[in-house]
């Protein structure tokens, strides 16, 4: 068996869920095989050759994989697929975008978002919003599967000795194109990998107690910014910052939940985080089942007091 990993990166440096990835990627078999698909993409080839326990890493470098268009990126990957067992990416929303369409393509079954590998067939992935695990077992001669990185620890970034070989399959199919892309720029760190992240729920009541309360917070402890869903579809902050189920899942060392309540959709998105402190007022809000400490305080009165102390 050799597997097939999917590289997420922005055509300069891997992300870290391509890490987390090539670890899953590590607990089915130990021949590894990275697809860097991109344009100018070396930099990225030649990182993923340091990764611990990569054999081998395929570089398609050409326009049409630029900005990892779906319709072009599927084609690709299924060119590829005939010598491998499996193949795999981050559950990402690039993974989620193209790794259907491999499936369809090739006419099997997918396992998506796992969080766990049984064995080469068996795998684990959350059900009914993470309350239940179930464990699934793949009959596909060519398992295509989808991996929650937060679930995995990442694979050493040095340490490996792979091999570059250039591929020139694929190409541009011609059924979209890229127009363009608004990016969210902040010298915090990405959400969903993050060591710490603080986010706020509908109890902060505005966008101004964001930045009032939770940001200075934030950056005293180098920390993600975050947020519940109803704290984002008041309009508090961007869409790109919601935790759960609908939103980022995130798994830190730290992650510290300001008035939020604490909703299904919530939960499954932050419950596996290593350490979970809770600030609300209501000792009964559900988020207490899942915090390792909570403290039943007004978030105006605790929050200031935390960050002077930092």
């Amino acid at each position: 068996m050799t597997v097939l990993v999917y590289a997420e990166h922005d055509n300069q440096e891997l992300k870290p869920a391509t890490l987390a990835t090539i670890t899953a990627a590590g607990q089915i078999d130990s021949d590894i095989h990275v697809l860097v698909a991109g344009l100018h993409a070396q930099a990225v080839a030649d990182s993923a050759t340091q990764v611990a326990g990569v054999s081998k890493v395929l570089l398609a470098d050409n326009p049409a994989f630029a900005n990892a268009l779906a319709e072009n990126i599927a084609p690709l990957v299924v060119e590829l697929a005939g010598n491998y067992s499996h193949i795999i990416a981050p559950a990402t929303t690039t993974g989620k975008n193209f790794l259907p369409r491999v499936a369809a393509l090739l006419d099997v079954s997918m396992v998506s978002d796992i969080t766990a590998v049984v064995d080469e067939k068996t795998f684990e992935r959350p059900i009914y919003a993470g309350n239940a695990i179930a464990t699934v077992q793949s009959v596909e001669d060519k398992i295509v599967l989808s991996v929650r990185g937060s679930a995995f620890d990442a694979a050493p970034a040095t340490g490996g000795s792979a091999s570059v070989e250039s591929v020139s399959v694929g190409g541009d199919s011609g059924k979209s194109s890229f127009v363009g892309e608004e990016l969210a720029k902040s010298d915090r760190p990405e959400l969903t990998s993050a060591n710490i992240v603080v986010s706020g729920g509908r109890a902060l009541s505005s966008g101004e107690n964001f930045t009032k309360y939770i940001e200075p917070l934030a950056d005293k402890l180098g920390a993600a910014v975050g947020a519940s869903r109803a704290a984002v579809d008041a309009g508090y902050v961007p869409n790109d910052l919601q935790v759960g189920q609908t939103g980022k899942i995130v798994a830190p060392q730290l992650y510290i939940a300001v008035g939020i309540s604490g909703a299904i959709q919530h939960l499954a998105g932050m419950k596996d985080s290593k350490t979970i402190v809770a600030i609300n007022t209501d000792p009964e809000a559900p988020i207490a089942s899942v915090a390792d400490y909570f403290l039943e305080a007004d978030y105006q009165v605790a929050l200031p007091e935390l960050t002077s102390k930092l």
